[in-house]
């Protein structure tokens, strides 16, 4: 074993890792000394605590690795040289101990104040951690409407509180509408006045209107110019526009960061198929699991992912061997397959355009002796949007089946066309409302630049829209798994029928009710402008659908066979809920930029549009920071920002790919050192026999 141990130079230059670097180099290079040692002087060198150094000696001795009565050893030498310090030293030591014993307590602590903590960990160890990840993203939607909330309320909704009430010696200021024709101040809305039935104020409390028109829940109600609070002007349409771009500009950077780490954990496990093959088999099982039903599904699952994996192998050498016969057949099916799909999205989209415009202009035309007919017509658009996401995904699955798609790309090209309908029908929707807003045919909107006479408070409007289309949507997820669910799980669990049977238990599927409450925030986005407090409706909302899934994934649903990871599902999630808030930039960014703002009312009625509040308050400020400010907005600044942006994005991008270089050299050197491995047992087994 002597001449084993101490290996000649000339024998370690015959492994093939020092081959293959001898032969990239053109040298004859020697692999570093310091790595040929043996594995005793390693070890030894390891297990030397504090000799050249003092790091390892301080380091406490359970956190070294050594044995138990090494382990003593170090212990009993750490005590030896605590004696021998100074009084301020022995202090200093103790104190960092005891600080550090008390941060760790108290982080203990801070686990039980985080929201559904024990519940999701529970959801977690019973149905794995893909189903979690769902639970866990719907937790953060809450804490984010909640923060939005605070904000809005903070900057916008709380001053007038104050001033109402006279609190802190606050007032409110009004500046008179000038240059503007009368009949555009004139707004009344249909409060309740008088002996008013019950059902008027369940009709007022489903649509919006009524008692609640009047109220701080929309924008019509904030018709004030500036508050003033002791000897300070508190500039109420300023902090209304900046409290707007604060919501969204934190909302797009928290799902930034929330994102990168599932985008790395996605890039990496998309890097490579081997490696892909490698972590199902090898690191595929979920060891949070603990109910035997959920152990035995993901044995189905992981069972499952490898047939895909094969079916996807078979169909990738199956689409090799194509003729170009065959490729020209199935690529003219999914071009007469995609134009079905366009034609059913232009459907779904012209029947949101009617009955929107139908809706606005028939909404007030009918008595209130018919309060329900009233109501079903100011919920016609909810109840098409509605139906188009129920039908549209439906048909979308089963196209899919004749497009000749791999597997994983059936489900993702499918998911996309459910959130483009989504999506896209809020966009309709709200192209529908500016259709009739600016309709100034016959010289409907001269006076004001909109239509005044259907819509004087057009903010207000938009807002009770989005108000309806949050509650309705809440209604039908309330709705599902009492009058589906909940019967359906009674009619599989006691009725042998063969049919019923067939049909089985409804699976827990992640995706679309990721898209349910993803489509939900959309809609809180764009309504937080029109209606500030739209927030605190869709943290409730949100709150309520947490314990409604916990109950029908327990209850009623069985885990769906197709799950998803959780770290693809988390990227999926916050890419998805990305797009719902690129998507909602673009609606809000029009009514702040381009649509004149009501002159009847809200805290921009003083404004052609409500950006216009933004310069003219420039205009206040000093001349030198004034000067600053229009020289950073002009082409000077603009021009050198741009090609600085460009300087460092070239960086990390050049950055990035000698990471990648540097990530396939380390790839390389793993395979030669299993080769070099392989060579030494080959080497070691001919010098034994």
């Amino acid at each position: 074993e002597e001449p084993l141990a101490a290996a000649p130079v000339d024998f370690l230059q015959e492994l093939p890792s020092c081959q293959s670097a001898r032969r990239r180099r053109g040298g004859t290079q020697e692999r570093r000394p310091a790595l040929l040692g043996t594995a005793g002087s390693r070890g030894a060198a390891a297990r030397a605590p504090g000799q050249e150094t003092g790091e390892p000696a301080a380091r406490p001795a359970r956190e070294q690795p050594l044995t138990i009565a090494e382990k003593r050893i170090v212990r009993d030498s750490q005590q030896a040289d605590t004696e021998r310090l100074s009084r301020w030293k022995k202090w200093r030591r103790t104190s960092s101990k005891s600080l550090k014993k008390a941060l760790s307590e108290v982080k203990g602590l801070s686990s039980y104040l985080v929201l559904w903590q024990r519940d999701i960990h529970s959801i977690e160890g019973k149905f794995g951690t893909g189903i979690q990840s769902y639970f866990s993203f719907l937790r953060f939607l809450v804490l984010l409407n909640f923060i939005i909330f605070i904000l809005m309320f903070s900057f916008v909704t709380l001053p007038i509180i104050a001033s109402e009430y006279g609190i802190f010696n606050s007032t409110i200021a009004y500046i008179s509408p000038k240059d503007i024709e009368k009949n555009c101040t004139i707004y009344e809305p249909s409060g309740n006045k008088g002996l008013v039935y019950f059902y008027n104020y369940l009709k007022d409390l489903f649509s919006g209107t009524g008692f609640l028109e009047v109220t701080s829940l929309f924008y019509g109600y904030y018709t004030i110019d500036a508050v003033r609070i002791s000897i300070m002007r508190y500039n109420l349409p300023l902090a209304y526009l900046l409290a707007t771009f604060a919501y969204l500009a934190l909302s797009f950077l928290w799902i930034i960061k929330r994102s990168v780490e599932g985008f790395m954990q996605n890039l990496v496990h998309d890097a490579d198929p081997f490696q892909s093959y490698c972590n199902k088999v090898f690191a595929g099982w979920d060891f949070c699991i603990t109910d035997p039903n959920a152990a035995r599904l993901k044995h189905r699952s992981l069972q499952y992912e490898l047939q895909m994996d094969l079916q996807e192998e078979k169909l990738k050498q199956r689409i090799a061997l194509r003729t170009m016969k065959e490729k020209l057949c199935i690529y003219s099916l999914r071009i007469f397959i995609n134009i079905i799909v366009f034609a059913i999205l232009l459907a779904c989209f012209y029947c949101i355009y009617i009955v929107t415009v139908f809706s606005q202009e028939h909404s007030n035309d009918i008595g209130n002796a018919n309060s329900q007919a009233n109501l079903l017509v100011q919920y016609l658009p909810s109840m098409v949007i509605t139906l188009a996401n129920f039908i549209g995904p439906l048909i979308f699955s089963f196209l899919i089946k004749f497009e000749d798609y791999t597997p994983a790309f059936e489900i993702k090209l499918t998911l996309m066309r459910c959130v483009f309908v989504r999506l896209a029908s809020i966009g309709v929707l709200m192209f529908s409302l500016w259709s009739q807003i600016s309709d100034c045919g016959a010289d409907k909107c001269k006076p004001c630049g909109y239509n005044y006479k259907l819509y004087p408070c057009w903010e207000s409007d938009v807002g009770q829209e989005m108000y309806k289309l949050m509650i309705f949507d809440f209604l039908v997820i309330l709705a599902v798994p009492l009058f589906v669910d909940v019967p359906r799980k009674l009619l599989v669990t006691h009725c042998s029928c063969k049919l019923i049977q067939w049909f089985g238990q409804q699976e827990f599927q992640i995706s679309d009710y990721v898209l349910e409450i993803i489509y939900g925030q959309t809609i809180c986005w764009i309504g937080t402008f029109f209606s500030p407090l739209l927030p605190a409706i869709a943290t409730i909302k949100y709150f309520i659908i947490f314990y409604v899934k916990k109950f029908v994934l327990i209850h009623t649903c069985k885990p769906a066979a197709r799950p998803i990871r959780a770290s693809g599902s988390n990227f999926f999630f916050l890419a998805v809920l990305l797009i719902g808030l690129l998507l909602a930039l673009i609606p809000v960014g029009v009514s702040i930029a381009r649509i004149p703002s009501s002159k009847a009312c809200g805290p921009f009625r003083n404004f052609n549009t409500s950006w216009q509040v933004i310069p003219d308050t420039i205009l206040e400020f000093p001349t030198a920071v004034r000067q600053i400010l229009f020289g950073m907005a002009s082409e000077a600044f603009a021009v050198p920002f741009f090609m600085i942006t460009c300087i460092i994005m070239f960086y990390f991008i050049a950055l990035a790919r000698a990471h990648k270089q540097v990530v396939e050299q380390l790839r390389e050197q793993l395979v030669l050192e299993s080769r070099d491995k392989t060579f030494l047992i080959r080497k070691i087994t001919e010098a034994q026999r």
